[in-house]
């Protein structure tokens, strides 16, 4: 009995001075303090020992100098729940710098190299004399046929992959729903170039011409890419709509119909306008299937049916191969400001039908 009240007194007393140490004197904008003294003496360290080390390296060092002093002044300043929360806290917080960097590093590089190639010429004329010394070539061929090509896979995509997680939601059972599923999870899988492949031995058949090669051929490609995605996520935000709108739905005597589309489908409409835009910028940046079934062109092509279509991707692929590196850039830049404008679109649908509350 004296042992187990020893023992409680001892814990109380560790829990009273892990209280009184939450009120500690310690400020915390220390450790980032410490974060910042410790990268710039690595760097000072590495410039003057390892001029040409680049930043990979004084970084790291730099990071795990950091987690090992930081961990010592805190087991010396405050007690262990604070240690525990202040040390969750800068972690996570230096983790997600580090992965926010190379993204602003990325758009920084691509809108800065390829600012210097925007003009109008650039984006109105086709390819045609595109090495040619002060050619006017440009890439609207190219913006015309990626705007038809993920057009016309959107189309397809999104309504069989909605109306597929519809099935595996509502109403699938046994074991024909499990091998919808399991042939959903290899499809997610598979690279894009087997997808092209896939496509351009199927469409020249079809065709009765071997050499055949349309935009409609690398639609059908991407639609095996960007399916899939639309499937797993259409389902994700279907699972997270709650039983009870469904039963109150029915217990006020709507179809089961109407209540997916009035009341489910309301519900996660915000996650699966979002779930289809990335399932989009998934597929629009695909080069390797679209270069073997829609093929290359210097010439401006509005038909999905007929000859070869020049994409954004493949021109950029052309232009960095030919050593054509402005255009490349400016035809990545047009590519990414594409996504930026499919993004806010999407969060204004998303937006205008989300469930409103007060």
């Amino acid at each position: 009995m004296s042992n187990q009240l020893s023992a409680n007194a001892s814990r109380s007393e560790a829990e009273v001075g892990d209280t009184l140490a939450i009120h500690g004197s310690l400020p915390h904008w220390v450790s980032w303090v410490v974060l910042l003294v410790c990268m710039v003496a690595t760097m000072v360290v590495f410039h003057l020992a390892a001029p040409d080390a680049g930043l990979v390296g004084p970084v790291l060092v730099g990071l795990i100098i950091f987690f090992i002093v930081n961990t010592i002044i805190l087991q010396q300043a405050v007690g262990t729940r604070q240690r525990k929360d202040r040390m969750a806290t800068v972690y996570i917080t230096t983790a997600f710098v580090l992965a926010v960097i190379p993204l602003i590093a990325l758009l920084v590089g691509v809108l800065v190299s390829g600012a210097g190639a925007m003009s109008w010429n650039f984006l109105s004329h086709d390819g045609q004399g595109a090495a040619m010394a002060n050619s006017t070539a440009g890439l609207g061929h190219a913006i015309v046929g990626t705007l038809e090509v993920t057009l016309c896979t959107a189309v397809i995509s999104i309504p069989l992959g909605i109306f597929t997680a519809i099935y595996l939601v509502e109403y699938g059972r046994g074991a024909f729903a499990r091998a919808i599923t399991f042939l959903v999870d290899i499809m997610t899988g598979i690279p894009s170039i087997v997808a092209g492949l896939f496509a351009a031995a199927v469409f020249p058949f079809i065709a009765g011409n071997p050499g055949y090669a349309s935009g409609i051929e690398g639609s059908v490609a991407l639609v095996v890419l960007m399916t899939p995605i639309v499937v797993r996520n259409t389902e994700e935000m279907l699972r997270l709509v709650p039983n009870e709108l469904r039963e109150a739905s029915y217990a006020l005597g709507v179809t089961k119909a109407r209540t997916i589309l009035h009341v489910v489908l309301r519900t996660a409409a915000s996650g699966i306008v979002s779930g289809c835009v990335i399932a989009v910028a998934r597929v629009i940046g695909e080069s390797a299937p679209l270069l073997i079934t829609a093929g290359t062109t210097d010439y401006y092509n509005f038909s999905l049916l007929n000859n070869r279509m020049m994409t954004l991707p493949v021109y950029v692929y052309n232009r960095y191969k030919g050593g054509f590196y402005d255009q490349a850039w400016g035809g990545a830049l047009i590519l990414v400001l594409i996504v930026l404008v499919l993004n806010l679109i999407a969060r204004l649908i998303a937006r205008a039908y989300a469930p409103k509350s007060r």
